[in-house]
């Protein structure tokens, strides 16, 4: 059976390293994003014969003289992921995490250092305002201890406030931080004694090369990440319009629980808090809540046994979103809410009004170009819009892509580029 494509150099697997390389090759390329990569590699089959078909492509697209990321640069990455005691992970090797897999934009690589064993505990996402409260640093830590204790794995993003106090209280049992640069790019640099004892007995986790500083549109991208590797999402302390309801609005569309830890009304620091909980998410006051809420939902059918320890009874729960117990109780209401304040969601609306020409497939390009503006659009609602079938669009969109002038952005919308 061949081994994982991980660049473990206590392994010798050279097949598979090749194929690992076409993968980093193919999403270090130009103009080719998480979407581009994925949908390239269901049409052309593997990486290799993606990255031979891209010059056609953007030729096709006008450019000619595209050429995809050369051999030596991927090469060059890997040997600096290498020195910095990394390893690299590809999207469809086994020790890549299965539950990151499942969404839709799932990062093609990854660069993990630390204790890979991380990745099979229950995962559960602690974030909140990097400006905490003193209650709210202590909600955190409370939370975050007892989540580990009882055998799950806490996940967070490394940043000040809410996300470093977890990641402390949980380090007896490990934790998982999600970086937004390279992963020799602790970010803040402050952290960077608390990120070597994280790699102890947890790890830290980047889709972006060794080297990468942290740029604000990665966090985005971070954000995505969280709330994929894990089963539910905790938010303790976040302002109405903040990062970590982008965090929620990644884990609603990727069919993640919601939860959030009530606030004084007064503290701006928890009015995102708030408004999620009045709209549906999961009021949580402890760690004992939060298993209990992923008991109902079946998260943790597969855990440990000591993963779900009685707990004493709940609060009362809110009313339920459906009956399809598979998926978080109160996407609807919530995503309603951050749609509201600003965070886009997938749309649950009814079919969008349509211009009275609709033209034809001639003239397709200019359609989405004249839909589409400097502000992200989700693609289901351009779809619906041109009223044409996925399969006539997605291969202009592509052609547009290597062109540069869409660009694809997380959770799955469309924008013009700048240029």
């Amino acid at each position: 059976m061949a081994g994982p494509r991980s660049f473990d150099p206590r392994q010798n697997h050279p097949a598979a390293d090749e194929i690992a390389l076409s993968d980093l090759r193919l999403i270090r390329s130009r103009r080719v994003g998480v979407a581009t990569f994925h949908r390239l590699l269901a049409e052309h089959g593997s990486a290799a014969a993606a990255l031979a078909a891209l010059p056609a492509i953007a030729r096709a697209a006008g450019i000619d003289d595209y050429t995809p990321c050369p051999a030596p640069v991927a090469e060059a990455e890997i040997r600096a992921g290498l020195r910095a005691g990394a390893r690299l992970l590809t999207w469809n090797q086994p020790d890549y995490p299965a539950i990151l897999r499942e969404i839709s934009e799932a990062p093609p690589v990854l660069w993990v250092r630390g204790d890979l064993s991380a990745l099979t505990r229950l995962p559960v996402a602690v974030i909140g305002a990097r400006n905490a409260s003193s209650l709210g640093l202590r909600m955190a830590r409370g939370l975050a201890s007892g989540l580990s204790q009882s055998g799950a794995m806490v996940v967070s993003g490394l940043a000040r406030g809410i996300d470093t106090v977890a990641h402390e209280a949980a380090l007896h049992g490990g934790t998982i931080a999600i970086m937004a640069g390279g992963i020799d790019m602790v970010y803040p640099a402050e952290n960077g004694a608390l990120a070597d004892r994280i790699c102890d007995t947890g790890l830290l986790v980047t889709e972006q090369p060794p080297g990468t500083e942290p740029v604000a549109r990665h966090f985005p991208a971070r954000n995505r990440i969280i709330s994929g590797l894990s089963r539910a999402v905790v938010v303790i302390e976040a302002a109405l319009r903040s990062g970590s309801l982008i965090t929620a609005r990644c884990a609603l569309d990727q069919g993640r629980e919601v939860m959030a830890v009530p606030g004084h009304p007064m503290d701006a620091r928890a009015g995102g808090c708030n408004a999620l909980i009045r709209d549906g998410a999961t009021l949580v006051r402890n760690s004992a809540d939060v298993l209990t809420a992923l008991q109902s939902n079946g998260a943790c059918d597969d855990a440990p046994q000591e993963l779900a320890p009685k707990p004493p009874p709940p609060a009362p729960s809110l009313p339920e979103m459906g009956a399809d117990m598979t998926r978080p109780r109160q996407p609807a209401a919530v995503a309603r809410r951050l749609a509201e304040l600003g965070h886009k969601v997938a749309a649950k609306a009814g079919m969008p009004q349509r211009s009275p020409a609709q033209g034809g497939p001639v003239n397709l390009e200019a359609r989405v170009l004249s839909r589409l503006g400097p502000s992200p659009t989700e693609e289901n609602l351009l779809i619906r819009d041109l009223g044409i079938p996925v399969a006539m669009l997605a291969p202009v969109i592509l052609e547009l892509e290597i062109a540069g002038r869409v660009q694809r952005m997380a959770g799955g919308r469309l924008a013009l580029t700048g240029a």
